[in-house]
């Protein structure tokens, strides 16, 4: 019998709601026999407006994920937009590390589509342009557009948050000559419901994108370990006779 695949889904900032938030929208995503768990970090900011709190969550990202790592996940899922902490976790562990980043862009992408990104966060435009061309998406990537607003006004209330992204997302869908649209921002993927519903354009959820592409890093994860234990196999064998 096939074992749960476990998946650690890493909150990089202190808020357990939103960690709560995102672990439902995971759970919907994952199918049967795949068992999400959400960490929070214990200290640090409770939200990531910009690139110092950015910095500081990528250093306990790595600490959470190596702890998960040793508590038995099979994969781990870095849910903040950013990706913070993913290059140096991957090379901390020996289990698939993917971030909501890259899994929305490359979703968002797929296909050879032009994509824009809707966000709140203006401070962190730059980076998010910057993980775009980290992840050779620079040349799809056309546009990142923010919410007008104070961002902490705007991300507490849930109400008042999808509309400001379903109007930026139709701007976009209007004037940027895309094919889809990523929503940019783990806490935002509450509100993407309600902007597919009314946006011309297919809308990509970052969360979901995340937990689907690490289930499918686990299972050629296994293969690969699968194929290795073949092949020593077969040279023992070869010595033995």
């Amino acid at each position: 019998m096939r074992k749960r695949i476990r998946i650690a889904l890493l909150n990089p900032n202190s808020n357990s709601a939103t960690t709560d938030l995102m672990l439902k929208i995971a759970k919907r995503a994952a199918p049967p026999g795949v068992l999400i768990e959400g960490v929070t970090m214990r200290y640090g900011p409770p939200f990531i407006a910009d690139e110092t709190a950015l910095a500081e969550a990528a250093k306990l990202i790595v600490q959470a994920g190596i702890k998960a790592e040793s508590d038995g996940a099979d994969a781990i899922v870095v849910a903040g937009f950013g990706d913070p902490g993913l290059i140096d976790l991957r090379k901390a562990v020996n289990i698939p590390v993917t971030g909501i980043a890259e899994a929305g862009m490359l979703k968002a992408a797929q296909g050879g589509r032009n994509f824009s990104i809707i966000t709140t966060t203006p401070d962190l435009k730059q980076s998010i342009e910057h993980t775009a061309i980290l992840y050779g998406h620079s040349n799809r990537l056309q546009a990142v557009h923010l919410t007008v607003g104070d961002t902490n006004k705007v991300m507490n209330d849930k109400c008042l948050m999808s509309k400001a992204l379903l109007k930026i997302a139709n701007l976009s869908a209007e004037n940027d000559g895309v094919e889809a649209i990523l929503i940019g921002g783990g806490p935002l993927a509450s509100s993407a419901e309600y902007i597919a519903s009314e946006s011309p354009l297919p809308i990509v959820e970052p969360v979901r994108e995340g937990v689907l592409l690490a289930i499918s890093r686990v299972f050629a994860n296994t293969e690969r370990i699968q194929d290795s234990d073949a092949i020593t196999g077969s040279v023992k064998g070869l010595g033995a006779s």
